[in-house]
């Protein structure tokens, strides 16, 4: 179960992934092998160094090819079989034997058909996932089609179809996804603002890292390693310069080996556009990054720890007796691995709330790591040029298990962000905005009663005196949940602006609804129905691509549409289309279909918020929300679109910009 805990946030980012490189290529036919019975045969070449994992892959150990014959009108004979030239080996990864084709294989199914008289359309689906020695590319889906006439005949295709549509469908599927006239490169005026780019937003999640390792260098785990550390290299040198130099080395290898776990984000080929997105919205994710929160909160508490295996942690320490370069890198290892019962779920927070959000995730997955680690090399580093310093530092004692179980508050607090997301997603708002407030209280109560030494958990000493530092935490406690108090209160105007975009939305409540808008404003949620209206009124339309997991959005609804000078404009001035690219209700069937991407590729288009999301992409070249876009009711973009949470004084110019555009080109 453990190691499942650091897999999974690996595993559900590939599983989401929607295009591949295309290091397999499939043919596709069907041959007739009898009277009204027939094999459809999907065959795979792959590229040299590359592999296909078999279908009868053990559980939880890679992804199993999976072939499927989609089409209604046949009857199955038998499970599909595969042929080809098998490998068989033991993955350390997976503690299982693997099974895997290189060069080609081929998976037949054989079926019949249930009437006769008809040209059916046999379509196969096959799921799959290709891998190397050091990658695994995410797993893809694709279909085929073939056709089998009325007189048995093949009419050989072997093409990649979009969904069950015809050619005459493909007309309609461009001008639902793609309209040529949003075209937002040339807009019709220049004014309000350029795009806004979130590259701070890259240092700020350093700061955090930094913070998080800092942190974590208080916890037992670590704290009494340093002057131990420090006065191993200071004492144990030839002379003091070699020693310091050493030490130095020893803190940027630590920064080294943390920037390296993000390597793994940036490697992996063909991540498409929205796919960090899916994973921010995904309702089953959020779920479990809840259940995750919690249980790091237990092991903060102190009812069990969450380690590594013992041999990693072996083999690391053996070869710490390299010596020189090698054996200071073997130190360091060692560090992080051993302190992962204290680190473990600081950083597992750390990367859980990053890997949530829909920005540039590969990115600010190295900033906060390396952020995290630059804290640990700055100590380790700076204690080795000053070792002086160590007289001052704090002896260990109770205070750092006083932290932990501090921390493990926090951990229970940020999980219930995580269920909040789940709630909005699937659109069942149980979890309203009070509840959620009174939550956090509990919480923060909790945590002033232990403070206080109210209450204890099993690590505390029970005869602990109860110290200035405590009390004062626990005041700041008491203030905190009188600050949250005003928020169960029902207002026209948005409180605890600090929590804006953590809490769930203002109409997520019992005095409102998600029925009743926010602020009285009722968004059209469909393009065109909004470029109907816009016509019928004579007004700009304002899309707001957006999510019911966005706090970007969220902030931006409560602190800047509700000034007094920019809810007017939105209330009055344009015709609000908020597209929601998470909503999970499903189209209709009819209108369920896939996009053919190109080289193999597809895009299923099967909920709202896919369908918004493709569109978004297509017609934009974005995928972040919030995303501001002015049109006419004629679809011609009037001004730069803009993106992310910004001041109200921008948006408003923004806003200003295209209304008054659209009313002096009527004139």
């Amino acid at each position: 179960m453990k190691k499942w805990l650091w897999v999974l946030l690996l595993f559900q980012i590939t599983n989401l992934q929607a295009q591949i490189k295309e290091v397999v290529k499939w043919d596709y036919k069907i041959n007739k092998i009898a009277d009204n019975e027939y094999e459809a045969v999907l065959k795979a070449q792959i590229d040299e160094g590359w592999h296909l994992y078999s279908k009868d892959l053990p559980k939880d150990s890679g992804i199993p090819t999976k072939m499927k014959i989609v089409s209604n009108n046949v009857e199955l004979i038998g499970d599909v079989k595969e042929l080809g030239k098998k490998t068989e080996e033991f993955s350390e990864a997976f503690g299982v034997q693997i099974v895997y084709f290189a060069d080609s294989v081929r998976f037949i199914q054989k079926f019949r058909l249930k009437s006769n008289g008809i040209d059916p359309k046999i379509a196969t689906e096959i799921i799959f996932q290709v891998c190397n020695d050091k990658i695994c590319l995410a797993p893809n889906t694709i279909e085929f089609e073939e056709i089998v006439n009325a007189k048995n005949d093949l009419e050989t295709k072997s093409k990649i179809i979009v969904s069950e549509m015809q050619d005459s469908d493909l007309a309609h599927l461009q001008s639902d996804i793609k309209v040529n006239t949003l075209d937002f490169k040339n807009p019709l005026v220049d004014c309000g603002n350029e795009q806004v780019t979130e590259e701070s937003g890259n240092w700020l999640v350093l700061l955090l890292g930094f913070l998080g390792g800092l942190i974590a260098l208080l916890t037992p785990c670590v704290f009494p390693m340093i002057p131990l550390t420090v006065s191993f290299f200071t004492k144990n040198a030839t002379d003091r310069s070699k020693g310091k130099r050493n030490a130095l080395i020893y803190g940027g290898f630590i920064l080294v080996i943390f920037l390296v776990l993000s390597i793994p984000f940036h490697i992996l080929d063909g991540i498409s556009g929205n796919v960090f997105n899916e994973i921010a919205t995904n309702i089953w994710l959020n779920l479990v990054f809840f259940v995750v929160f919690l249980f790091f909160a237990l092991s903060f508490f102190g009812y069990y720890n969450i380690t590594l295996p013992t041999w990693i942690v072996n083999r690391s320490s053996q070869a710490e007796e390299a010596g020189g370069i090698v054996g200071i890198f073997f130190m360091a290892l060692t560090l992080v691995i051993v302190s992962f019962s204290c680190t473990g779920p600081i950083l597992g927070s750390l990367l859980g709330g990053v890997a949530s959000s829909s920005k540039d995730v590969p990115t600010l997955l190295s900033f906060a790591l390396g952020g995290f680690g630059l804290a640990w090399a700055f100590v380790f580093g700076f204690l080795a040029l000053f070792p002086q310093v160590l007289l001052s530092l704090p002896k260990s004692g109770s205070w750092m298990n006083t932290l932990k179980v501090c921390l493990g508050f926090i951990e229970i607090a940020l999980a219930l962000k995580f269920l909040s997301k789940a709630d909005l997603v699937s659109k069942t708002f149980l979890l309203k905005r009070e509840v959620f407030i009174v939550l956090w209280i509990i919480v923060t109560v909790g945590l002033v009663l232990y403070l206080f030494g109210k209450i204890r958990f099993p690590h505390d000493d029970k005869n602990e005196k109860i110290t200035t530092v405590r009390k004062s935490f626990g005041i700041a406690g008491i203030l905190f949940v009188l600050y949250l108090i005003p928020g169960l209160l029902h207002s026209e105007k948005p409180r605890l602006s600090l929590l804006s975009g953590i809490l769930p939305p203002l109409n997520v409540s019992f005095y409102t609804s998600p029925e009743d808008g926010i602020f009285g404003i009722h968004p059209e949620h469909d393009y065109y129905e909004a470029i109907k209206v816009a016509k019928e009124k004579n007004k700009p339309v304002l899309i707001d691509f957006t999510g019911y997991g966005c706090e970007n959005c969220r902030k931006m609804e409560e602190f800047v549409w509700s000034e007094p000078d920019v809810l007017p404009l939105i209330q009055n001035e344009v015709v609000l289309a908020s597209l929601y690219v998470d909503d999970r209700e499903e189209l209709p069937k009819e209108q369920q279909r896939s996009i053919d991407m190109g080289n193999g590729q597809k895009k299923k288009i099967k909920t709202v918020g896919d369908q918004w999301s493709m569109f978004q992409q297509i017609n934009f070249n974005n995928n972040s929300q919030p995303h501001y876009v002015m049109v006419t009711p004629d679809g011609k973009v009037i001004n730069s679109p803009v993106s992310g949470y910004m001041s109200k004084d921008d948006f408003k110019n923004f806003l200003e910009c295209g209304i008054q555009y659209y009313k002096t080109s009527k004139k």
